[in-house]
């Protein structure tokens, strides 16, 4: 009887067992299939393990197999990604929005022709802009500073013109650049000593420089070693190649003029400013350009002007200008100057220094013609396709105000780009007699990292003190990343680089280093004109629409990063012309880092099968479950010519 019970009991016993794992096998079948849902916390636990991973490790991880258009099957009959050709050698030099021949068309009257004109749709080149034959990388920083290869700016217009001025020499195969300047033939260094005897440059007060007429940018390329960052510009004129020769020296400078319309930067940019006998008419137009040089002045700010009519006694008749003339010149300035709120610090030989006052309770001026109430940062105008109906109404009346001229005029001038006003930007309200109008910067380095007083102050719209910093640690992360993936970043190999969509500096800020430097665009579109921000973190940059070609020769950045552009832009212009003007832009192996939505970098990796980029997508820094993900790209190496030749095909 014993044992019948017992057999009973390992029966009952089984069938209890059978019941339990029949059970746990529901729960977890239904389990993962909750997780795989996207609703269970194994997501979360899964991500955190990720996290802890390195994707470039884990090659079973890779993005390629999952989210790649290349695995797809194709229909034969849809149309294979385009292959884009060399245009021809003509183009090497190619800048579309301050081409020679449009230029020409427009009004000369307030440098007007040499402002921004940009081809429309039907007017673009589609092909890849080539090398000139022989190009070569680019010395590395600081030797830059001194030479340039002769091939990749074969120009020696300027080794003739500015001979006695030092500006550059051609040796051998070699331009050199002494570091002379119109008003400083000695050399920069003694020019900005000088400086340094009034203006604070050495203890980090004066960090962002404004030049305006750079020549170039011997200035800009000496203040580098002093830690002063310059924004440097002039325009494309008969003077050849001057902004080329800046950025292949690695000194930051845009293709530029000082004319009808705003400067594209914010207001309250700069720490300094200067005129080094830039010949801009500074009394014209009742003093409108010293009127836009004081709106991106930072309060407590300095501007210099070394050149006409400053000793004019001297130089009247090498200028071959009359002494009441010139008298009469500086009269002029000295005033405009007084009603600008700005007092003078220093006059001796070449050189006049004014600084700006710290607010407006220190300003005593008798009655002045002030700008309207409204932001004055908003220097670009609404986007262009709001405007497609009233241009086609200019082009068929033959233009109102210019009829010998491209119909573009009204559209580019008057409409895209905001004109200037004869006006003066007022100080910002302040809290008390003795503030900083606007916010007191802290001295750099700190100031790289402060909390910026746009931020403080809560000017830019959902930026508070939190989401800035918790911005900074984002971007810290992301940089550290990118150097996983591309270790030359941070070696000094890519000396001038490239953030297409700035945001708050803080891929600027993370990679702050004096062996590069970052020119960070605000896309005009941009949700938040967060560029004043950038430029109180002592970072520069600059307003742009990607709509348009960026304001610079070709082959002059090293490394371009992308973050959002896309997405941004998907439905405002083609993908394929900012791509191509990335192409144009980027140097021969230079490399680009692309971070958006999957579908976009899909679309994106498409196009640029035609353009000999090298790419290859990664899963974003937290894990493959993240549908952000990062496509990094080389530039093939190939030159114009005949064959047009690649790296791969020698």
């Amino acid at each position: 009887m014993g044992s019948k019970l017992n057999s009973a009991g390992s029966r009952t016993r089984s069938s209890v067992s059978i019941f339990v794992v029949l059970g746990l096998c529901c729960f977890f079948y239904i389990l993962g299939a909750w997780q795989k849902s996207g609703f269970g916390k194994g997501d979360s636990i899964a991500l955190e393990i990720t996290k802890q991973s390195d994707c470039s490790i884990l090659s079973n991880l890779s993005f390629e197999t999952h989210h790649n258009d290349e695995t797809e099957i194709t229909d034969p009959s849809q149309p294979q990604a385009k292959v884009f050709e060399p245009c021809g050698d003509r183009y090497t030099d190619y800048t579309p929005c301050q081409d020679q021949d449009r230029a020409m068309k427009f009004p000369r009257e307030n440098m007007i022709y040499r402002e921004r004109h940009c081809p429309a749709d039907d007017e673009l080149l589609r092909c890849l802009i080539p090398a000139p034959k022989g190009y070569i990388t680019p010395f590395p920083w600081p030797k830059s500073r001194d030479y340039v290869h002769y091939a990749n700016v074969p120009h020696k217009s300027l080794t003739v013109e500015k001979a006695v001025q030092n500006w550059v020499q051609f040796q051998g195969n070699v331009f050199k650049f002494p570091g002379g300047g119109t008003m400083f033939p000695h050399g920069a260094d003694a020019y900005i000593d000088e400086l340094a005897s009034v203006i604070p440059i050495a203890d980090g007060t004066v960090r962002t420089a404004l030049d305006t007429g750079c020549g170039v940018a011997s200035w800009g390329a000496y203040l580098l070693k002093r830690n002063v960052l310059a924004m440097s510009f002039a325009p494309r004129d008969n003077h050849e190649s001057q902004v080329q020769f800046s950025l292949e020296r690695g000194v930051p400078a845009v293709i530029g003029v000082l004319g009808s319309i705003h400067l594209p930067y914010p207001s309250r940019a700069f720490d300094m400013a200067q005129c080094s006998r830039c010949l801009i008419p500074w009394t014209s137009n009742d003093g409108t350009y010293l009127m836009e040089v004081d709106r991106v002045l930072r309060p407590g700010g300095y501007w210099i002007l070394s050149g006409p009519p400053i000793n004019w006694k001297t130089y009247y008749q090498t200028w071959k200008r009359s002494k009441e003339d010139l008298q009469e010149e500086q009269n002029a300035i000295e005033k405009l100057a007084e009603q600008l709120c700005w007092e003078k610090k220093y006059e001796k030989g070449d050189i006049a220094i004014w600084r700006k006052k710290d607010n407006t309770n220190s300003c005593h001026r008798k009655s002045v013609n002030f700008c309207e109430a409204g932001d004055t940062d908003d220097v670009w105008s609404v986007y262009p396709e709001e405007f497609q109906g009233v241009l086609s109404i200019f082009s068929d009346i033959k233009m109102l105000f210019c009829h010998s001229c491209n119909p573009m005029y009204i559209y580019f001038v008057l409409l895209r780009y905001k004109r200037m006003n004869t006006c003066v930007t007022p100080y910002p309200e302040g809290t008390s007699p003795t503030e900083v109008a606007g916010g007191k910067l802290k001295k750099f380095p700190s100031r790289l990292f402060a909390v910026p007083p746009r931020v403080a102050k809560g000017l830019i719209p959902g930026i508070m003190v939190e989401s800035y910093q918790e911005d900074n640690r984002l971007w810290k992360k992301h940089v550290n990343a990118y150097k996983r993936i591309n270790k030359l970043i941070g070696s000094g190999r890519y000396r001038n680089m490239m953030d297409m969509n700035a945001g708050l500096g803080g891929f600027a800020a993370a990679l702050e280093s004096p062996k590069s430097w970052v020119m960070n665009v605000v896309p005009s579109i941009a949700e938040k004109n967060t560029l004043g921000v950038i430029y109180e973190r002592g970072l520069i940059g600059i307003y742009h629409d990607w709509c348009e070609a960026f304001s610079t020769y070709p082959r002059t950045y090293d490394l371009l990063h992308a973050s959002g552009v896309f997405s941004l832009y998907q439905k405002k212009c083609k993908l394929e012309n900012i791509l191509l003007e990335m192409d144009r832009i980027l140097r021969p192996e230079g490399a680009v880092v692309f971070r958006d939505d999957v579908d976009v970098l899909n679309k994106v990796r498409k196009v640029v099968k035609g353009m000999r980029w090298d790419t290859r997508m990664l899963d974003h820094e937290d894990g493959p479950l993240v549908p952000e993900k990062i496509l990094v790209a080389v530039k093939q190496y190939w030159v114009g010519g005949k064959g047009n030749s690649t790296s791969s095909d020698e």
